[in-house]
């Protein structure tokens, strides 16, 4: 009897890397099965378990893939030499609420697990690297020199950029009850606050 040849396809491995996604984002790494991943993915659980090995290997892959994915971005936004802070700030703030307004769960998602850092994937990120060394944070250190700023260090610049855009879809529930919002209405708001973001952090035109 021949022996059971088991083969994942390209098509496949994306589609049970998108099953993956979407579960773990529901669930957690904590509340996610493979068994869920599986199903989600319509294939065999055997043949997921032969190709990815672990749920967390899958887990790795996909939080992986989902970092890096931003990081790259900043990076091109934040090493753009020809544009300014305020226009690296408003790129950045285009690009990162059009990601979460198709997946405004990803950042809850994301700091969950990153604070159990399940896999220690954040040991394999450039993330120090890239932003510290980025066109924006010397362009950020000269600004203070010339007293176009008055914090020093430019990280406290970057977390006030990621949570103005981030902690509205962190507390959508809640903003949406104060403001008697729909979905739609949330979309609006936030598509107002990427022109207004620039100014809160006290960029000039």
């Amino acid at each position: 009897m021949a022996k059971e040849t088991k083969v994942l396809d390209s098509t496949t491995e994306e589609k049970v890397k998108q099953a993956a996604r979407k579960v773990f984002i529901k669930k957690g790494f904590y509340g996610t099965r493979t068994r869920d991943i599986a199903e989600e993915a319509g294939i065999n659980l055997a043949l997921l378990n032969y190709y990815f090995r672990s749920k967390e290997r899958l887990f790795e892959i996909i939080m992986f893939e989902t970092m890096l994915g931003f990081i790259q971005q900043m990076s091109l936004v934040f090493n753009d030499e020809s544009t300014s802070i305020r226009q690296k700030v408003e790129k950045m703030v285009d690009s990162y609420t059009e990601m979460l307004l198709k997946e405004p769960n990803i950042p809850l998602f994301i700091m969950s697990e990153i604070r159990n850092d399940a896999t220690g994937f954040l040991e394999k990120l450039p993330v120090a690297n890239m932003v510290m060394s980025s066109v924006l944070v010397k362009q950020y250190q000269e600004a203070y020199k010339n007293g176009q700023v008055k914090e020093a260090n430019p990280l406290h610049f970057i977390a006030n950029l990621m949570a103005l855009v981030q902690f509205p879809f962190i507390a959508s529930p809640l903003i949406k009850k104060m403001g008697n919002m729909s979905d739609s209405m949330f979309k609006e708001f936030m598509l107002e606050r990427k022109q207004l973001i620039p100014r809160l952090m006290g960029l000039n035109e």
